[in-house]
């Protein structure tokens, strides 16, 4: 029979999921000022697992509290006080309803930290986002001592994931985290053993995958998200995805995910360049661009060359694209996000045939065309645009964490407004 979202997935650690639809992980900012999780986790992740998912991917729940993603990051680092642990259990306990998983996305967030939350980013070079504004710092090159750190820090929040109760972790290496930098030629300029070849920069991931495995056991689902390529040019391309891939098919990963882009090519959400050097943006295959799902064709190359499950997330609207990439082995977990903002339940109403497809609120701004052009303001409207459909989804997530309904009618340009607001205002209770 035809493998369909409703087909339970065995993993090669033991455990099963009940269907082949996950949540993709999203930023979520419901952490409070010592980045412990808060009611909000609770009250989101539980109503995602009664809403029909086989597994939900937590947003960033970052290593290191001085170099998070965003203020309201949950953060594992060092020892956990009596608070924190208790915490994260109601978190998993909440997200494990209705025989649903629960993975923590662990990660590092680098170069990519905001200046609201640390004016110094580290990475695995000096190498500074070009990108518009001054949200980010110019990052400080990393010692080698600190990046033995870092994998120490990836392995014990890994180990906290699985003691309070979440089902399995992932690593995130992809987006431009820190991770990711280190697999970029582009930003990893290092000398070292942690530079230069491809093998020598993916040496933090592979590293990193191994003291997680020592950590939890064999029997605990661990995964790790890649990029297929990070779309700009002198950056980690999609040959380097493919060798990355089956060093990692090697570990004995239970779910690879494969994504694209970073802060300055969001390829994730779907945008395009960001950065104040167009020219140096990759441009997406025309095949990739007229699929339902942005990286199913990237996809396609990566299965050819591993056999551990594949996961790919973003882009799928239709029950029957779902289907029709489970059914060509092309992936093995379909995962939704945006629309899981806006439809809670969307999982359950795909499963039971009461929708054929997501019907996702994607929305732009459009400040009017004689504003574009090759000037300065044409990135502003960029940012604009990328971080105003951000900010509309961050805010949906953060009204069900207060026990809201979604607002669908929420004004895009107003969401842009108080998503910015609300970061300024996260990020000064951090520093009291």
């Amino acid at each position: 029979m035809s493998v369909t979202i409703s087909s339970p997935l065995p993993l090669p650690c033991g455990a099963t999921l009940k269907n082949r639809i996950a949540k993709g992980a999203m930023t979520e900012g419901l952490g409070d000022p010592f980045n412990r999780a808060t009611l909000g986790h609770v009250r989101l992740y539980r109503r995602w697992a009664e809403g029909g998912a086989g597994m939900l991917l937590t947003g960033n729940v970052q290593v290191d509290r001085r170099y998070m993603e965003r203020p309201g990051n949950v953060a594992i680092d060092g020892e956990q006080s009596n608070e924190a642990i208790a915490a994260l259990r109601e978190y998993a306990k909440a997200g494990t309803a209705n025989e649903t998983h629960l993975w923590m996305q662990i990660s590092h967030a680098g170069r990519q930290t905001p200046a609201l939350v640390n004016k110094e980013p580290v990475g695995p070079s000096d190498k500074a986002l070009e990108m518009p504004g001054s949200q980010f710092g110019k990052p400080r090159a990393l010692t080698g001592a600190e990046i033995e750190d870092v994998i120490r820090r990836f392995a014990h929040a890994a180990t906290v994931a699985r003691d309070t109760g979440f089902t399995g972790v992932q690593i995130h290496g992809a987006h431009g985290y820190l991770i990711s930098e280190f697999l970029s030629p582009d930003v990893n300029t290092r000398t070292d053993e942690w530079g230069g070849s491809l093998e020598n920069r993916a040496r933090l991931l592979l590293e990193t995958v191994r003291a997680v495995r020592r950590a939890v056991g064999d029997d605990f689902p661990v995964s790790v998200k890649l990029n297929s390529a990070d779309f700009q040019r002198g950056g980690f391309n999609h040959e380097d995805a493919i060798r990355v891939a089956t060093w990692l098919d090697a570990e004995k990963l239970d779910l690879f995910e494969i994504s694209g882009g970073t802060y300055e090519q969001p390829r994730l959400v779907g945008l395009d360049d960001m950065t104040l050097h167009p020219e140096k943006s990759e441009v997406r295959r025309e095949s990739t661009i007229a699929r339902e799902a942005y990286f199913l064709e990237y996809a396609k190359d990566i299965r050819a060359a591993v056999k551990m499950p594949l996961m790919v997330t973003g882009g799928f609207r239709t029950v029957e694209g779902m289907n029709a990439a489970l059914a060509s082995a092309t992936t093995d977990v379909v995962g939704i996000a945006r629309p899981m903002c806006v439809d809670p339940e969307i999982p359950s109403k795909l499963l039971s045939g009461a929708a054929k497809e997501t019907a996702a609120y994607e929305k732009t701004l459009r400040l009017g065309p004689g504003l574009l052009g090759p000037h300065s303001r044409f990135n502003f409207m960029k940012a604009m645009n990328g971080w105003g459909q951000q900010g509309w989804f961050c805010l949906q997530l953060l009204r069900m964490g207060e026990g809201k309904t979604p607002d669908p009618k929420m004004g895009v340009f107003s969401a842009f407004r108080n998503y910015a607001k609300n970061e300024a205002r996260t990020a000064a209770a951090m520093q009291r």
